[in-house]
């Protein structure tokens, strides 16, 4: 039996809806792409931000050093020398606040003159007794240093100095950073024909405080000598910070 030369009618319909369709899909695809806004770009960059300020209070730490046979002797002796360190600083106006116990030990000390493969023997004792004073007034910092060894500390750790107002100082230091940041971010996007647009992120990479000035003296060293000239310089804080902006 023969096909027939015309397709029915229902296949025909079929055919033009499924044209009709597949026209509809190809013209609103570039529509679709039209409306997609094309991605920003960005630009990061990293900003510093820095404080030079006058110190105003320091902390001295200082030990007594005590040696001897026994261990009962060497701890009463020593801190019966602490304890009249610690007299004269409060004498000259310290607060009791403002004094902390640091570093306290006693530890064994070796007779190692025998040539042996033995344990050395125990030769005697070394107790070690630290206190730190906070100074509030920076006149005074020379004048205790001599006084707490002529009261008796035989050994001056360290002298560090501090910003009673340090977190004030860094936030100054942070917004230092932001600006330094835009700025720069600023002449790249003016050079590249661009504007800035909104922050995307910010990032705190780092902060610097003023470190300890490490000083460490033997008390015989430095007693009954004039006050000790100290000077104080100035303290830097800064901040680290990275930023990323969109692009317009």
């Amino acid at each position: 039996m023969n096909a027939p030369l015309f397709p029915s009618v229902s296949l025909l319909r079929k055919a033009v809806l499924a044209a009709g369709l597949s026209a509809a899909l190809v013209s609103a695809a570039p529509a679709v792409a039209q409306d997609s806004p094309a991605p920003a770009g960005t630009i990061t960059m990293q900003g510093r931000g820095a404080v030079s300020v006058a110190p105003d209070m320091a902390v001295i730490s200082a030990s007594v050093v005590t040696t001897g046979k026994s261990t009962a002797d060497v701890l009463a002796e020593n801190s019966a020398a602490i304890a009249k360190v610690i007299e004269a600083v409060k004498a000259n106006g310290i607060e009791a606040k403002d004094i902390q116990t640091k570093g306290f030990g006693i530890y064994p000390r070796y007779d190692h003159s025998k040539n042996s493969s033995s344990q050395p023997d125990i030769a005697g004792y070394e107790v070690r007794n630290g206190v730190e004073v906070k100074i509030r007034d920076l006149a005074k910092l020379g004048g205790l240093l001599t006084l707490v060894v002529e009261s008796g500390a035989n050994s001056v750790d360290s002298i560090r100095f501090e910003v009673s107002n340090a977190d004030e100082i860094l936030d100054e230091a942070r917004k230092k950073a932001v600006e330094d940041a835009r700025h720069k971010a600023g002449i790249f996007a003016t050079a590249a024909g661009v504007d800035l647009g909104t922050i995307a992120d910010i990032t705190e990479t780092g902060t610097e405080m003023p470190r300890p000035y490490m000083m460490r003296a033997e008390g015989m060293m430095m007693a009954k000598s004039a006050d000790v000239p100290i000077e104080a310089g100035e303290e830097t804080i800064s901040a680290n910070v990275t930023i990323r902006w969109t692009l317009k």
